[in-house]
């Protein structure tokens, strides 16, 4: 009995032992991973290499798999060099540079014009100040107090001066003016250069005319202050002359013809340039030898009426005379300075001299175009005739009253009694 109780126990204990294995073995087991394949890339067929041999060009060979695959050659040139290929990269270098002169432009007329402004108040609370403790000085005291006012108002009175002449000389509102053109009419140029690329095929002679526009603008409104600024004060008032000689750059029109010429269009052109140097020119040419004159008694004046207040000063105390002098060439002299720097007198000079050089332009281009005797050189009759109307702030039919009314004028023998522009 107690031996078949062993034996049960044994059989037991054996199938929970096989149990417990087979549950470990079930919580253990791995799942097998799929396989993977991985493909294997094979080698192009001989076509299509031949097909990428086709499409590509290439002239030197070499054999892989008795096939021949090209490369390109390096002795020979690509074929973006060709002669047009090679001028619009010029022209593109032209443009970059261009635009990096337009910021440098633009970037000085905005320093020169703080020049303006921080001179002119500098100068204006000098001179006030000066004048301020000559006058205290001669209200009485005496001794080192009196001395000290006398030096004070001396050393300040002589400081303005020595500024008020330098900013008189440099003329720091007509330098801003002359970056404020320049910026002007570099954009004008980016912006030719711009429709050249876009609607034309360049040539070399449209990167000469480029780089004579740009070196003529370098020329006429240069940078630098020492050694290359121009006179302020000329013997003789001059248009602005910012544009190179002129030169045979015009495209030969395609169109047979006259190139839409006419003998009516020539009349006209010709009487707008009569009306031009008749009225126009001659205004601002007026003009600007006017204000040019004041520019110069005015410049005068400032630096003058300073050194006389800055003697008076010194004899401060030895009479009533020098105290009234000194007050009132002080005064004067912040007066003047105001009228003509805050005035921007140099300002209207430079304008002036732009809107004749501007006129100028028009005749020479006007002029060289009537003489121009090859149709096919010239620039199209009407496309002609609607720039220089834009330019000159009219409508084609009153560019048109305008040439009629030049010529029954002139056959009447009396003036025009108009300007060209209405814009200037």
């Amino acid at each position: 009995m107690a031996s078949l109780q062993a034996s049960n126990l044994l059989s037991s204990s054996s199938s929970r032992a096989s149990s417990s294995s087979k549950r470990i073995n079930a919580a253990i087991s791995v799942p097998k991973l799929p396989r993977i394949l991985f493909p294997v890339p094979k080698t192009p067929s001989t076509n299509l290499v031949e097909d990428l041999i086709l499409r590509n060009g290439y002239t030197n060979t070499i054999p892989i798999e008795k096939s021949t695959v090209t490369l390109p050659r390096i002795d020979k040139e690509p074929s973006v060099n060709s002669s047009t290929s090679k001028a619009t990269a010029k022209l593109y270098a032209i443009l970059e540079a261009v635009a990096d002169r337009v910021e440098m432009h633009q970037n000085m007329g905005e320093q020169r014009d703080n020049w303006n402004k921080l001179l002119l108040n500098s100068i204006n609370m000098i001179t006030l100040t000066a004048t301020t403790t000559a006058g205290i000085a001669a209200t009485g005291g005496a001794g080192a107090p009196l001395l000290a006012l006398k030096l004070s108002s001396t050393l300040l009175f002589t400081a303005a001066t020595g500024m008020l002449f330098i900013m008189n000389k440099i003329q720091p509102s007509q330098l801003a003016e002359e970056q404020r053109n320049a910026t002007k009419l570099f954009r004008q140029l980016q912006r030719q250069i711009q429709t050249i690329l876009a609607l034309h095929d360049p040539t070399e002679l449209d990167v000469r005319n480029a780089m004579d526009k740009v070196l003529a603008l370098d020329k006429a409104y240069p940078l630098p202050l020492l050694g290359k600024m121009i006179e302020k004060f000329p013997a003789k008032f001059e248009p602005a002359l910012w544009w190179p000689k002129p030169h045979d750059f015009q495209r030969k029109s395609k169109r047979p013809g006259k190139n839409r010429w006419s003998e009516e269009l020539e009349m006209e052109m010709r009487e707008v340039v009569e009306v031009i140097k008749g009225k126009d020119t001659e205004d601002y040419m007026r003009l600007g030898n006017l204000v040019l004159k004041i520019n110069k008694i005015l410049a005068i004046s400032g630096p003058l009426l300073t050194g006389i207040a800055a003697a008076g000063s010194a004899f401060v105390g030895n009479g009533s005379w020098a105290a009234i002098v000194a007050v009132a060439a002080g005064a004067l002299a912040t007066t003047v300075n105001t009228f003509e720097h805050a005035g921007q007198v140099g300002m209207v000079v430079e304008m002036y001299r732009n809107c004749a050089g501007f006129f100028s332009l028009m005749e020479e281009s006007i002029e060289s175009s009537l003489e121009e005797t090859d149709f096919d050189r010239r620039e199209d009759g009407q496309m002609f005739e609607m720039k220089m109307a834009l330019q000159l702030g009219r409508s084609l039919s009153e560019l048109r009253d305008l040439a009629q009314k030049s010529s029954s004028s002139r056959i009447d023998g009396v003036e025009v009694d108009e300007f060209a522009s209405k814009i200037f």
